[in-house]
């Protein structure tokens, strides 16, 4: 019997690259792509990752974990009155002293793995494949992206599961723009994914996330197919 993965699939960068690395190991039959709602502002990400599924041919599955975080403030989330940071992580970690950053969502990856772990079983997945990467964690913007995070809670899956079940992180080590190289050498469809924290016809420019993506393209002297066109 092959080798089943799941891939934890927002539909932003990080998570695309993670599923055409997963189908170039696994085969797009052996795939099982999971999305998650969690109460976010916008559906941007989730009509990306449809889209992005169609272009593989794979069928996705998706969950709903919106009433979990509805004592959260973070202003990703749809009832929250906080304005989404215009400024670079990098920037907002000076000025929150350190502090994650207002978009992280308390304890998410956490709760994405541990979910996923569960209906991986059900599913005879032997992996679940998540996007977390250096840049993420760095100066603890996002803790649950962090290597010791992702050590520790492999380590628990692991173990919860019997043994069954492990995490994959490929990209843990790495920065945005290694992983937009890697991208490009599996030809993922970045010009159907979604990255902008917020839900406008095109990306702000100006979010942590946008800031991040459009640099890690720059890096790589490819023009960002989010705001191919524009003059």
């Amino acid at each position: 019997m092959s080798e089943k993965a799941m891939v934890l699939f927002s539909g932003g960068v990080d998570s695309t690259t993670c599923l055409g690395l997963a189908i170039e190991k696994y085969g797009v039959q052996n795939v099982i792509p999971l999305s998650v709602q969690y109460g976010q502002k916008h559906e941007k990400e989730v009509e990306a990752a449809r889209r992005i599924l169609e272009y593989y041919g794979i069928e996705g599955m998706e969950l709903d974990l919106t009433s979990i975080f509805a004592y959260s403030d973070c202003s990703l989330l749809s009832h929250s009155e906080k304005e989404i940071p215009e400024a670079s992580y990098a920037e907002q970690l000076r000025e929150n002293e350190g502090v994650p950053v207002s978009t992280y969502v308390p304890f998410r990856n956490g709760l994405f793995l541990a979910c996923a772990a569960s209906i991986a079983l059900s599913r005879e997945c032997s992996c679940i494949y998540y996007g977390a990467h250096r840049d993420d964690a760095a100066g603890s913007a996002y803790p649950d992206c962090s290597e010791s995070f992702f050590e520790s809670m492999n380590r628990a899956v692991y173990e919860g599961s019997g043994q069954q079940i492990r995490i994959e992180a490929p990209f843990i080590k790495m920065n945005k723009a290694q992983i937009v190289a890697e991208g490009l050498r599996l030809k993922v469809p970045y010009e159907f994914t979604w990255s902008c924290y917020e839900g406008k016809e095109k990306p702000c420019g100006v979010c942590g996330t946008c800031i991040d993506r459009s640099e890690a393209f720059k890096v790589n002297g490819v023009e960002d197919p989010a705001y191919r066109g524009e003059s």
